[in-house]
């Protein structure tokens, strides 16, 4: 039995969330560790990051959504999970979608991060079409992470201004600080027992009504703990 809840942390890319995340845990932010780090690809640097901090770090290529390839390594990764005795799930820059497998073996213990405000741009390069769609504020996400991409029940959203000269990459930088504000404080809020689904509806315990505003972050009615 371990005293602080396991991460998985799901990854494609460079892994500044999983470096947000990790960081958090090693200052005693999160009350979590991280146990292990998948990334459907070898080069990256994801992985690196994980290394750095002696965590484990395994490459399992996925293959096409919905192929037996797929099927099969997300049979793979549950059992990676499982043998890392992982609590929770943290979906950080993966770019694929979680398999039957997966949302069955961790049902509701799957969080995600998404750069917009969702409902709005789900998908992929969203910082370039809030640009390109002349929206005054996008933002970031955490949510559940569920069988459709993108739509799983809200737990905190941060609110980012879309400045005039902004382009897609301008605004993806700004978006990004505030995902590594909001992702430690979703997992935490998890560590503590505090998130609860009620329909599309997720409660926080303990957080009274209303909003609480800084900086653009809105939250449920309560100073972040970080």
């Amino acid at each position: 039995m371990y005293d602080k809840l396991r991460l998985g942390v799901l990854v494609s890319g460079g892994g500044t969330n999983l470096q947000s995340i990790l960081d958090a845990c090693e200052a005693g932010k999160i009350d979590a560790e991280v146990a292990v780090v998948i990334s459907d690809k070898a080069e990256a640097y994801a992985l690196e990051r994980a290394t750095k901090h002696d965590v484990p770090g395994v490459f399992l290529g996925v293959g096409r959504n919905d192929t037996p390839e797929y099927l099969a390594a997300d049979e793979q990764q549950v059992a990676v999970l499982r043998e890392h005795e992982v609590g929770l799930v943290c979906m950080a820059g993966y770019m694929r979608k979680a398999g039957p497998a997966m949302m069955q073996a961790f049902a509701d213990r799957m969080l995600n991060i998404h750069p917009a405000l969702l409902p709005a741009f789900p998908g992929v390069e969203v910082q370039w079409h809030a640009v390109e769609y002349g929206v005054r504020v996008s933002g970031c996400t955490v949510h559940f992470a569920d069988e459709e991409f993108d739509r799983g029940p809200i737990i905190i959203q941060a609110a980012v201004p879309v400045l005039q000269a902004d382009d897609g990459e301008a605004l993806a930088k700004r978006i990004l600080r505030q995902e590594h504000r909001i992702y430690p404080q979703a997992i935490q809020w998890f560590a503590e027992g505090r998130l609860r689904i009620e329909g599309r509806q997720v409660v926080v315990e303990g957080a009274g009504d209303g909003t609480w505003s800084d900086g653009g972050l809105i939250s449920p009615a309560l100073e972040l703990d970080l």
